[in-house]
């Protein structure tokens, strides 16, 4: 499950963790209504998704009861489908409730307990809620560190959207080392060209775009724009992105010449996309 944090031209990509059910069998039917519901999400039918997830969450509590481990996967998918629709007041109890059954039903040191935290931490970074979100955030990391090792990339998902916590409070002394260390784990799990090497670099060109530092950033942006193109051809809305990201550095440093035609490349990708 994902929130994404966005300011006006550079995108700050959070990354989600999925609650999953370990070893318990579905209700019939919920998978599939599960899995309408993810992707009509998935295509941006918000509205039809959340009819859809409702039906499954109503599944799951009357066939294996209201504190079935599904049921709290029913509870965070439909708490998702409100958030990204900036409903949160519908959203906070649902994520409050399946983050209880999860420490009820898998221990306090399961990851669907850790992946639970993480969205509800989300939701607060979201309504700007810090400091409620940053203890759940620690308490998720915490979790996937004990669970697989401080070097696997569910930890990097932790460490980064603790760093984009920091750095929405300009807390970037915080938030330096975190983003580093999701470079490090994502270029070492996944070799130095996948696309969350390119999330990696861009958030941390992020952090030294907002600090003034545009010699740090440059070649950061410039790296993960490259990646981009490879991973997923001159034409995809990550391009389009890159170069956005590029252009407003070099606008910021009063470098425009360098920015008009990223800008222009950028506004041909999107016009493809409408």
């Amino acid at each position: 499950m994902k929130i994404s944090a966005f300011s006006p031209i550079l995108v700050l990509l959070s990354l989600g963790l999925t609650a999953s059910a370990y070893g318990h069998a579905a209700a019939p039917g919920w998978n599939a209504l599960h899995q309408q519901a993810d992707l009509l999400y998935r295509q941006g039918k918000y509205t039809r998704a959340t009819e859809v997830a409702k039906q499954a969450l109503q599944v799951a509590e009357q066939t294996l009861g209201p504190d079935h481990p599904d049921v709290a996967t029913s509870l965070n998918s439909l708490a998702l489908l409100y958030s990204a629709q900036e409903q949160y007041a519908q959203a906070e109890p649902l994520y409050q409730r399946a983050l209880a059954i999860d420490e009820k039903a898998q221990g306090p040191d399961h990851p669907d307990v850790a992946a639970s935290l993480n969205n509800l931490a989300q939701l607060y970074h979201a309504q700007g809620r810090y400091a409620l979100a940053e203890p759940l955030h620690k308490r998720a990391l915490a979790i996937l560190e004990k669970v697989f090792g401080p070097d696997h990339p569910n930890v990097a998902i932790s460490l980064n959207n603790l760093a984009l916590l920091y750095h929405a409070q300009q807390q970037y002394a915080q938030a330096e080392p975190l983003y580093r260390r999701v470079l490090a784990i994502s270029q070492k799990a996944f070799g130095p060209e996948h696309p969350n090497v390119a999330l990696g670099l861009n958030n941390l060109a992020g952090l030294y775009r907002d600090q003034g530092k545009y010699p740090n950033a440059e070649p950061l942006f410039r790296r993960a724009l490259a990646i981009s193109e490879k991973a997923f051809g001159p034409d995809h809305p990550n391009v389009a992105t890159g170069l956005e990201n590029l252009a407003q550095l070099y606008r910021d440093i009063g470098h425009a010449s360098k920015a008009v035609p990223l800008e222009k490349r950028a506004a041909e990708i999107r016009a493809l996309r409408r």
